[in-house]
Order: C-alpha cells, then structure tokens, then sequence
C-alpha cells in the first residue's frame, strides 16, 4: 500500500467521526451477540461518507468491543482517532492512519469486494466459528434459517477456494465466488473464515450474527435429518427487514 501526504485533505472530520461510528456499532454488534471468534481475528471496514472511492477500516490487529462512549457521531475520540481506523483508496493508496502488519495484508480483500459490487457500503470479515467449520469444510451453508431471509440472505452461501491471504490469487478467488453468485451478501472463504458485504455496516454486522446463528443450528440439526428446504413459493416473497 503507498502512503498518501496528509496533509492534502480529501475529507472532513464528520464525515470520518461518522463512518467511525458504523465501524464501532458493527463490531459491537457481533460481540454483543457472540458472533465472534474468542481470538478476535477479524475486520470491518464502511465506505467514507461522500466519498465511493474511500475506505475506512479497523487499523488493529485484532477486533474488541469499543467503549460505547466512542458511539457519538460527531465526536470522535480524538486520543485514538488515528491508531483506530485507517482512511484506504480503492487504489489501494493510505491517506491516514497505520494500518497492523495484518490488517495491510487484507486491504486488498476489502477493496477487491467494493470493485466486484459498487452497491456494497461495509464488509465484515470474521473467523465466527460455527461458519468456519463450513469454510474448513468447503461446505456451502444452506439458506434454511428464516433470519438469512430477514437479512437478505435468500441464497445458499458460497465458498471461495483458498488462496494465500492478500494474495492477487485470493482476491481474485473472492471476486469471482462474489461474481458467480449475484444474490449473495455472504461468501465462506476455504480453509479461512467468513466474508460479508452489506448495505451499511449494520446490516453487515446482523448477517454475520445470523450467518453464524444459522451454521449452529444446521449443524445440530444434523442429527435430526438435517435442516429442511424451504417451500418454493418463498421465492416469491420479500422477507427482509433488514
């Protein structure tokens, strides 16, 4: 990634305290409900309020529960605005920030999906375990829970062959599993985790709670014959809430 003189402002202070706020609720969002692998290996990143062709993105390691006093739009925490987030072009170019040596390695991953659906405002990649046993299975996870429906999930979620993270090939592998299944938010990413676009970072953030609500229960449903089909007349009908 090349770095970007900072002093050359392609945006206001607002509109990154308010993209920041997005990022901070996705991430609690999934805490809150147990989504989260116990490591915290993870990121999040929205698209910068006005702007289609920035990224902010979580600049850590690792992903925790934010202070809920950094939730005030407008009001960033100006302490740690800077070691928090980090501002990406879709070219791949830094304009503020330190991204971790990790987070750096898959910037490349975000930005591919933004390029591969311009409609998308977040991504959300998680290593929730229960739909990691599907990814280190190669196993596509079944639409059969009604909250994929509510989140606008209608269709099976895909798995993207592994390549070696930040790679080209990886990238590559993500936007082509995106391109080959147009109805879907979701892709299980092989030997690796879960990768999710929204329309906004909430509801990025409740289809991977209900992503990783329907990988529990398919799979204890498996004892009991498995989880069953949908009747076809729901594609005929619009369930989503979210």
């Amino acid at each position: 990634m090349t770095a970007h003189d900072p002093a050359q402002k392609l945006f206001g202070a607002d509109e990154l305290a308010a993209a920041r706020t997005d990022l901070i609720a996705g991430i609690n969002q999934i805490f809150a409900a147990s989504a989260m692998s116990a490591s915290g290996h993870g990121n999040i990143s929205v698209r910068l309020p006005g702007h289609t062709d920035l990224l902010v993105v979580n600049a850590g390691e690792l992903l925790r529960p934010w202070p809920a006093s950094d939730l005030r739009v407008g009001v960033p925490n100006l302490r740690s605005v800077n070691d928090d987030i980090v501002v990406v072009g879709l070219d791949g170019t830094v304009h503020q920030g330190s991204p971790s040596r990790s987070v750096a390695a898959i910037l490349k991953m975000h930005i591919g999906v933004y390029q591969a659906r311009p409609e998308i405002k977040a991504v959300i990649h998680t290593h929730s375990p229960y739909a990691t046993s599907y990814a280190l299975a190669a196993t596509p996870l079944p639409a059969r829970y009604e909250a994929l429906l509510v989140h606008g999930q209608p269709v099976d979620i895909p798995v993207a062959p592994w390549a070696p993270r930040g790679t080209d090939e990886a990238v590559r592998s993500i936007a082509t599993t995106f391109a080959a299944h147009p109805r879907t938010y979701a892709i299980l990413l092989g030997n690796h985790g879960l990768l999710v676009a929204g329309d906004s970072a909430g509801h990025a953030a409740g289809l991977v709670v209900a992503i990783e609500e329907a990988a529990v229960s398919s799979i204890g449903a498996q004892p009991l014959g498995g989880p069953v089909p949908f009747p076809d007349h729901v594609h005929d009908l619009n369930l989503r809430l979210f």
